[in-house]
């Protein structure tokens, strides 16, 4: 088989859905094989060296956020020569679908997950969701859900009033209960930010002896587009699929939010909201010392004029 890095190099940004669909599956095709799971989902999968990367996407994501509107995990085969399963649903269906449940219970009669040394599931929100509970598939893999939900259950998560629409599709039956789906998972790794409570109320139900919870306190509800603006999920990934992901490496790679314009936008928005104008002078002086940021300038030299009128002194601890 040829190299699927190249292959697979052709953008399909720009076309239109039905085109868009027709190319990503002819490369598909090239290169391993292209499944449709009924109306809503479908599977394309790359067949390279013996990690294989599963992410869970939908095609309104692959769309927005990709330069070449292609799958996440094309830029890992392309940079590492992994092997890619995605998984790709028509708006966001948590998957569940029986199609996809027949599809997960084919690859795992075949052994499919067997023949590779090393397995990483990936997915963000609804698809991190997934990938949590189809990992049960590939007893052993290693799992990074970003913002999952636990469940859409009512009788689990009534508290949870963003996705209602969604109550009368079971969580109960197939890969239901994404916690327990962890279990047969060497390592699992759930991101979330802990000040979005219901996110957060979420993560605390997927607390399991081989789950690692990592917090990315006032990155908002967008963690995934964070992540990758800081140039760190790639890289996260890649530790995953040698096994090196730690706490301790995740949040290394982490520091980068120190020049991530939203979120110390948030951390601007937040100072001020919390009346805390010292602390927020600090931050913005040290913003502006090593980036062009005109509006944090803007906010500090009314907050250092402020100061001057007597308008507020550094907190006690800080005299």
């Amino acid at each position: 088989m040829q190299d699927a890095s190249n292959s697979i190099d052709i953008s399909l940004a720009g076309l239109d859905t039905a085109e868009w669909k027709d190319k990503l599956i002819a490369q598909a095709q090239e290169n391993g094989l292209y499944e449709p799971l009924g109306k809503n989902h479908f599977a394309t999968f790359i067949d390279e060296k013996s990690t294989l990367l599963v992410t869970f996407e939908t095609v309104q994501g692959i769309r927005a956020l990709s330069e070449n509107a292609q799958p996440f995990g094309f830029d890992m085969v392309k940079a590492q020569g992994w092997s890619h399963l995605c998984i790709i649903s028509n708006g966001d269906t948590w998957f569940r679908d029986s199609r996809v449940y027949g599809f997960f219970d084919h690859l795992i009669d075949d052994g499919f997950f067997e023949e590779f040394d090393k397995v990483v599931f990936y997915g963000a929100g609804p698809c991190g969701y997934a990938a949590a509970a189809y990992s049960v598939a590939a007893p052993g893999a290693t799992v990074v859900a970003v913002q999952p939900q636990a469940t859409l259950d009512a009788r689990m998560t009534e508290w949870d009033d963003r996705f209602t629409h969604m109550r009368r599709t079971s969580f109960t039956n197939r890969f239901g209960y994404a916690p327990d789906m962890l279990d047969a998972a060497d390592r699992a790794y759930v991101i979330y930010d802990p000040r979005q409570t219901l996110d957060a109320m979420h993560s605390t139900l997927f607390a399991r002896a081989n789950v690692s919870r990592l917090r990315m306190p006032g990155m908002g509800d967008a963690l995934q587009t964070r992540l990758v603006e800081m140039n760190i999920l790639y890289r996260i990934l890649s530790l995953a699929g040698v096994g090196k992901l730690t706490e301790q490496a995740f949040y290394r790679m982490y520091r980068a939010r120190r020049d991530n314009v939203s979120y110390l936008r948030r951390m601007r928005a937040r100072l001020d909201g919390d009346e805390r104008p010292y602390l927020n002078m600090l931050a913005c002086r040290n913003v502006t010392s090593r980036m062009h940021a005109p509006q944090f300038r803007r906010r500090l030299v009314a907050l250092e004029k402020q100061a001057e009128a007597g308008d507020f002194r550094p907190p006690p601890a800080l005299l």
